[in-house]
């Protein structure tokens, strides 16, 4: 979770002002968290007043009442028009939605469930609540289960192979084929896979996230997801972890430490 959100903060500079490249300033004081981060914590918050035996009706109204109530306290942070729609009215039900906000928030669940069924289950319930379309389902479990598996010690063949097998993802392009004529995507479909294959190619987190943002596109939900895998398959060194904390308000940061014995367990 700290990867997802440190990508997302990294990324924030770049979301509308691409630069294709990797030697970029990695912080400035212009960083700053976006909705990213913002759902991805109360997502975590929401997860951790539940539990997995219980009922999916149950889970889906906490995530609603958590996004909600965590989300209406950070209006101007970035959401996409329908998803503050959402956030703002009384409806509860979801709006058939494939885009990138389901991938962007789901890395909790790869980090406090321990078989890959309940990560599949429990992704499927964070997205579904808004983005109920089988693309926004699926970018949730691809980055939750990825998220899963390097954390549980696979390899990157076997994240790879799992994310082509189980979601038909093309993860065979390479960064430098896609860089050139990749444009700003916020669909789940046309996200999820590159922020896979940026981290497929790195070779540490910081890495990672400089390989995400040079794919040009949503900066920060790329570096969002990016750095969700990257966390889990390398770990973060403290100064940057430090830094994560730094730039979250009060609220966010006691919903980070809440979730951290989960993250070290």
């Amino acid at each position: 979770m700290f990867g997802a959100i440190l990508g997302d903060i990294i990324g924030s500079v770049y979301e509308f002002n691409n630069y294709k490249g990797k030697d970029f300033p990695l912080l400035s004081s212009r960083s700053r968290f976006t909705d990213d981060s913002v759902m991805t914590l109360a997502v975590a918050d929401a997860l951790m007043r539940v539990t997995a035996e219980d009922d999916d009706e149950t889970i889906r109204e906490q995530l609603v009442a958590s996004m909600k109530r965590v989300g209406r306290h950070y209006p101007h942070c970035g959401y996409g028009g329908r998803f503050i729609r959402w956030l703002f009215s009384e409806r509860t039900e979801p709006y058939n939605s494939f885009g990138n906000g389901s991938g962007m928030r789901a890395s909790s669940v790869g980090w406090f469930y321990n078989d890959l069924d309940t990560v599949l289950r429990m992704a499927r319930l964070t997205a579904e609540v808004t983005h109920n379309h089988p693309e926004g389902i699926k970018g949730a479990q691809a980055i939750a289960s990825a998220v899963f598996l390097a954390r549980t010690g696979r390899t990157k063949e076997d994240i790879k192979a799992y994310a082509e097998r189980q979601f038909d993802y093309d993860l065979d392009r390479t960064c430098d084929d896609i860089r050139p004529g990749y444009h700003f995507d916020v669909t789940c479909q046309g996200s999820v896979p590159e922020a896979i294959i940026a981290f497929l190619e790195s070779t540490n987190y910081e890495d990672a996230i400089r390989t995400a943002v040079s794919l040009g596109g949503d900066s920060d939900t790329i570096g969002c997801m990016t750095g969700a895998i990257a966390e889990a398959y390398y770990g973060m060194p403290d100064r940057l972890k430090e830094e994560c904390r730094s730039r979250l308000t009060r609220e966010l940061r006691d919903i980070l430490e809440r979730a951290e014995p989960r993250l070290n367990g």
